[in-house]
């Protein structure tokens, strides 16, 4: 079928939509598959049941329940949903923000979607711009979404190595790229696919450059702070004027609700509503209405705080653990796990691609992301993309030991045969 260019662009597979096929086909399919790839979360039972108290406390509340699921929200998203969110960030970290300030999008990939073509691409006046990624691998979830081609601008990390077998990228500030073509500055913090954290300083850096060039410093907040608090290490949430928040309930353990949270200025999230109310009418309102009570309460916060990241902590350490346990004699490294829920390997002179390895492993039912994907925007070639992958601990203990012991079992193959 003749297709546009935007359908060329947009309907065509892609790392993400791999990741989500894959995802997909794991989880609901018959095939048993040991699921390392995706962003799936865990399902965290001490979670899962204050949503379902709160769900129960909305279906005995007709009225909440018949307004949840039978009126249309604002293209901005809930009302009294933007509202808490907004007084819950001004009385916990002092951030001068109202409702008017809060959007809500279907996820946060939407949002990206938005603020991407919002801020780069072609402009009336025949100027483009770009996003620029300054510290690369970034999110897989940001390579298709620009409409224009080359919407990406990205640059090769400084890599330090902590010890034998963990590394961490850093951003390489003396060679960033910044020219007068870069209309925003994105950064995942935690950085999914590695778990790097940006430290507060590094932020406040940023923050600095992209004020100085009147452009918005994007932070993808989805696995970080203040909720979910997916972050292992000391880290303070970051927002002024200039800088534009985009956080989830994903991670929290709401996937299914595609709920997603931008905190920007007015004239933003503006924007994202009159885009909302173009391409959906309105945001969804089950996940507000599921999430509103903890957020008025401030028992979010507590929640991330005190049962998501000790949870996802100690799966952390149990399967870097087995890595270690797996490869030995391997040469190999793991990026330092600061947060997320993802690691990071690197397998130096791998004989195949990441792709290769993303097969084999598939044919022993054992899904992993490929690096390669997690690299938009870097135009210089690159070894190193294809020598990574992203796996997942978020799935049960056994499912990733094995994943990994398998992991392991095709890369010492992949050496011995080169």
């Amino acid at each position: 079928m003749n297709v546009s260019k935007f359908g060329k662009k947009i309907a065509v597979q892609s790392g993400i939509g791999q990741l989500m096929d894959d995802l997909g086909a794991a989880l609901s399919g018959h095939r048993e598959m040991l699921m390392l790839g995706g962003g799936n979360p865990s399902h965290i039972p001490a979670m899962e049941e204050r949503f379902r108290r709160s769900m129960t406390a909305m279906l005995e509340d007709g009225g909440r329940f018949d307004r949840a699921v039978g009126n249309y929200d604002p293209p901005q998203g809930n009302r009294a949903f933007c509202e808490a969110v907004a007084d819950l960030l001004r009385r916990q970290f002092g951030w001068d923000i109202s409702r008017q300030n809060i959007g809500v999008t279907h996820g946060s990939q939407s949002a990206f979607f938005i603020l991407f073509n919002l801020l780069a691409g072609e402009f009336e006046d025949g100027i483009r711009k770009r996003v620029l990624f300054p510290l690369s691998p970034e999110y897989i979830g940001y390579a298709d979404v620009g409409l224009c081609p080359d919407l990406f601008v990205s640059q090769k990390p400084v890599i330090e190595h902590i010890d034998a077998h963990t590394f961490k990228y850093h951003i390489d500030f003396d060679r960033l790229p910044i020219g007068d073509d870069i209309g925003a500055i994105c950064v995942s913090r935690p950085t999914n696919p590695t778990g790097n954290v940006l430290s507060n300083q590094e932020l406040e850096k940023l923050s600095g450059l992209a004020r100085e060039r009147d452009i918005p410093l994007i932070v993808d907040n989805a696995y970080g702070i203040p909720f979910p608090n997916i972050i292992f290490v000391d880290a303070e949430p970051h927002w002024d004027p200039n800088t534009i928040v985009c956080m989830s309930l994903s991670k929290l353990g709401l996937p299914g609700v595609r709920t997603g949270i931008v905190i920007a200025r007015e004239e933003i999230v503006e924007m994202i509503a009159r885009v909302n109310a173009v391409v959906s009418l309105a945001p969804g309102g089950v996940g507000a209405a599921i999430a509103a009570d903890m957020v008025l309460s401030g028992e979010i916060l507590l929640a991330g705080r005190e049962i998501v990241r000790p949870f996802y902590e100690k799966k952390m350490q149990e399967a870097v653990a087995r890595v270690h346990e797996c490869f030995k004699g391997l040469e190999y490294h793991v990026h330092k796990p600061e947060g997320a829920f993802f690691l990071w390997l690197w397998f130096p002179n791998l004989p195949i691609t990441s792709q290769e390895l993303y097969e084999r492993l598939k044919q022993r039912n054992v899904l992993v992301v490929p690096g390669h994907h997690f690299f938009p925007g870097l135009a210089e070639s690159w070894p190193h993309t294809n020598e990574c992958i992203r796996v997942s601990y978020a799935q049960d203990a056994k499912i990733v030991a094995a994943g990994i012991q398998a992991i392991a079992d095709e890369v010492r193959r992949a050496y011995q045969r080169s």
